[in-house]
């Protein structure tokens, strides 16, 4: 064999080898994809499935908040330019009244009002009441729609909302009522469990 064919060969061979050693790392390097890893079928995620969706909440379910039954008497659905939230009238088989707001900002806010008597008014930065200073928040005006038994006629509302560290005070004028004072606690979603009614 001369020598141009000896350095063919070795060029050959040389490239087989190449080749071979190419594939061999290309293989090592192919993983196979990983398991999805495990979940949990009651995740939060799930959690309105199981309890209730709260954003769904019409009159005649039930609810029940931190384990007190209320059933929905009543909604109110406001609307500020496009930005929407709903207010439904809940009563004990005792006749106390609470309402539960539902908002999304952009998370799911829940928020159970109680009604008070005060001589305050909205407009200052600060208001005190009953030894906490509330700052004020939000106000506007908004027009709203009413379902079932509200005492409310369809129109519009002023409202004038304060917070303090974890308490909420708020402001609320229906048509040309005079203003309605309430203080509210919000909610987890843990906190409230919903019991549709049974033509819904």
């Amino acid at each position: 064999m001369d020598g141009l064919g000896i350095v063919l060969l070795i060029v050959v061979a040389a490239a087989i080898g190449a080749l071979i050693a190419g594939l061999v790392v290309r293989k090592r390097q192919q993983r196979p994809p990983a398991a999805p890893a495990p979940q949990d079928p009651f995740a939060d995620s799930d959690h309105h499935a199981v309890y209730g969706d709260p954003r769904s909440l019409k009159a005649g379910d039930l609810v029940e908040l931190r384990g007190v039954s209320y059933s929905v008497r009543g909604s109110v659905r406001c609307d500020e330019g496009g930005w929407t939230w709903s207010e439904h009238l809940l009563e004990t088989a005792t006749e106390e009244r609470v309402w539960l707001s539902v908002e999304e900002d952009p998370d799911l806010v829940l928020v159970a009002w109680t009604e008070i008597d005060t001589e305050l008014r909205p407009g200052p930065k600060t208001l005190t009441l009953d030894g906490v200073e509330y700052r004020s928040d939000e106000k506007g005006t908004a027009t709203y729609t009413t379902e079932a038994t509200t005492g409310l006629k369809d129109g519009s509302v002023r409202y004038h909302d304060y917070k303090s560290r974890d308490r909420l005070l708020s402001f609320e004028s229906y048509g040309d009522a005079p203003w309605e004072a309430a203080t509210g606690e919000k909610l987890s979603t843990y906190d409230v469990k919903i019991f549709p009614a049974a033509n819904g």
